[in-house]
């Protein structure tokens, strides 16, 4: 059963990159508050970074999170934003 969340993290398309990066800082703050440091670090400095570095990090970080069910909000977000990518100029 998806949960009405699930259903809107998938509906939105059309963040821009002030919206993208937004995101990405309460992906970094959500990591640093559950002691998740290294998936913290990824998303540091992402601001003005290029479509491609962020993406990087983006598919380093759902890898990371791959075996770590607990955290499926910060997956979802993170799974946003890469929605979201295209919109990057």
């Amino acid at each position: 059963m998806t949960s009405d969340h699930d259903r809107t993290v998938r509906l939105v398309r059309n963040l821009d990159r002030g919206a993208i990066e937004a995101k990405l800082a309460e992906v970094r703050q959500a990591a640093q508050s559950s002691d998740l440091a290294d998936l913290a670090s990824l998303f540091a400095g992402v601001e003005g970074m290029p479509r491609a570095q962020i993406q990087e990090r983006i598919t380093s970080a759902l890898k990371w999170l791959a075996d770590k069910p607990g955290h499926q909000k910060i997956v979802a977000q993170i799974e946003l934003v890469e929605i979201n990518l295209p919109n990057l100029k």
